[in-house]
Formats: C-alpha cells, sequence, structure tokens
C-alpha cells in the first residue's frame, strides 16, 4: 500500500502498509494446495517463508513459489532454524537477495529469529540483540521475534527494529498467550514515545480465541502459522481466524465495559412500564 493509502486502520510496519492485520506463515501444510488455499481464506497480505525450509521442493518435485501469488503477497523472508547471530545474519541476507530476483517488497525486511535450543525453540536475547544490531546497520527493517520480557523489547526497540514481536507462548505450542500481563507491559513500553509502532504477537496460538484475545490485548497484529497448518480442518480454521483477529480490534477499539463484582440490571430502573 503506498504512503498517501495509509489510514489508521492500516497496519504500518517500517515502509510497509497494510489492510490485513493477521501474517501467516507456509509451513506444515499437508499440501501446497492446502497453503494455497489458507493463505488466500485468512486475508493475509504477508506470509513468511523460511529461506532455510526443507520442502522449497516436495516430493514431486514441485517449487512452493509456483503456489504463492508475489503479485499478491508480500513476502516476509524469516531466519527459522537460525541458532547463532551470524546465521541468522547470513540467511537474513539470503532472503533478500531471493526477493530482489523476484521483484517482491518484502526485499528489504526480514523477520529475525534467533533460538537458544532445540527444545523450547525460546529466543536467544544476546544473539537476537546482536543480530538486530547488525541487520538493521546493513538498512534491513528487522521484525523480530522475543519472548514477552519487556525490558528485552525495549532493547531491541532501541536497537532499530521495526516492530518487536514478543511470543505469546512457544512456538507451535498453541498454548496461546501465557502472559498478558508482559504484554500489556511491552505495549506500555514499546508505545511510550510513538504509540504508532507496531507490537506483533507471534508464536503459540493455537485457536480463534488465541487470537482476539492477543488483539484485544491492544497488540497490532498477530502473527501465526501452526494454529491453521496444524488443525484438523485448515480451511476454516483460515477464515475463523481472520474473523478473529477483525472482531479482536474492533472489541479493542470499542472499549469493554468495566469488570464488577456485583450485577447491573441491563434494563433501566427509571421511566419503565407499570402493568396493572
Amino acid at each position: 500500500m503506498s504512503e498517501s493509502k495509509k489510514t489508521e486502520a492500516s497496519l504500518v510496519i517500517g515502509s510497509h502498509s497494510f489492510t490485513s492485520r493477521l501474517i501467516v506463515g507456509t509451513g506444515k501444510y499437508d499440501t501446497f494446495d492446502t497453503m494455497r488455499d489458507c493463505l488466500e481464506i485468512s486475508g493475509a497480505e504477508v506470509i513468511t517463508v523460511a529461506v532455510r525450509r526443507d520442502r522449497l521442493i516436495d516430493s514431486e518435485g514441485r517449487n512452493i513459489l509456483d503456489y504463492i501469488d508475489l503479485k499478491r503477497y508480500t513476502i516476509l523472508p524469516n531466519t527459522a532454524g537460525c541458532f547463532n547471530a551470524d546465521d541468522a545474519v547470513r540467511v537474513a541476507r539470503l532472503g533478500r537477495e531471493i526477493l530482489e530476483g523476484l521483484e517482491n517488497p518484502g526485499a528489504d525486511w526480514v523477520k529475525l529469529e534467533v533460538l537458544g535450543d532445540k527444545k523450547t525453540l525460546l529466543p536467544d536475547p544476546l544473539a537476537t540483540l546482536q543480530a538486530t544490531e547488525k541487520l538493521v546497520a546493513e538498512g534491513f527493517q528487522v521484525l523480530v521475534y522475543t519472548t514477552d520480557d519487556p525490558m528485552t523489547a525495549r532493547r531491541l526497540q532501541e536497537a532499530g527494529a521495526s516492530s518487536v514481536m514478543p511470543a505469546g507462548s512457544p512456538i507451535g505450542s498453541g498454548q496461546g498467550i501465557l502472559n498478558p500481563n508482559n504484554i500489556r507491559i511491552c505495549l506500555e513500553y514499546l508505545k511510550e514515545h510513538d504509540s504508532s509502532y507496531p507490537v506483533i504477537v507471534d508464536a503459540g496460538v493455537g485457536t480463534a480465541s488465541d487470537v482476539c484475545f492477543a488483539m484485544e490485548l491492544g497488540v497490532d497484529g498477530v502473527l501465526l502459522n501452526t494454529g491453521i497448518a496444524g488443525a484438523a480442518d485448515p480451511r476454516k480454521m483460515a477464515r475463523a481466524m481472520k474473523l478473529a483477529c477483525q472482531s479482536g480490534r474492533d472489541a479493542a477499539g470499542a472499549g469493554r465495559i468495566p469488570r464488577k463484582l456485583y450485577a447491573t440490571a441491563s434494563s433501566p430502573e427509571i421511566g419503565q412500564i407499570k402493568l396493572g
């Protein structure tokens, strides 16, 4: 979306602007056909592709890029599978080269993941910060996956990240938002000087209610993959995630009623018609 078309309803990340606030991945689908359908149903405009993925070409020799409309979607290359800063920077550069060759607008940004171990898939805070600093210095717009620790989030923003993306829970776990208070604090810290700074929940959401809850907390978007790809009916879940993202955003903007200890009658006590 061009600068002139940006609105308050847009998700703005660096120089990019989108209508949909749902970002979806391309991994773990049984078939490329299912993936293609789910991408379309989700309404997403940004999709992530792991540069190091082992299924770029499937067993039948089909290329995943043949199932992605490069004119419709902005590709967000990610560094999934990297466990140190140097490796992540190298993979980010490779992703940029690939997308420059495809003339996709996603060539100037990257979803940065620098993981600590293979069991938890939690990010390595120090290596993530180091990689962020290097990539920002090279001109990348960095969307960085991190824990929900507010101080780490603040450091990554100070390092120049275009978006800080705290995890709702571990990657692929489907546990939803485990620590909403930390997400709220991250939002407070990251938006302290710029209320428009994009904060995106990345990882752990398992169903539509998780997405809705994340958006109701006030985040600007949700990034997910397994929640759709691993569902019994991925196409139906893709639609549910789309609607949940929209509903959560609307609810956050509408302002919920305050929680009260006791009941409050929903019908007025004044001006009622008395019968008999």
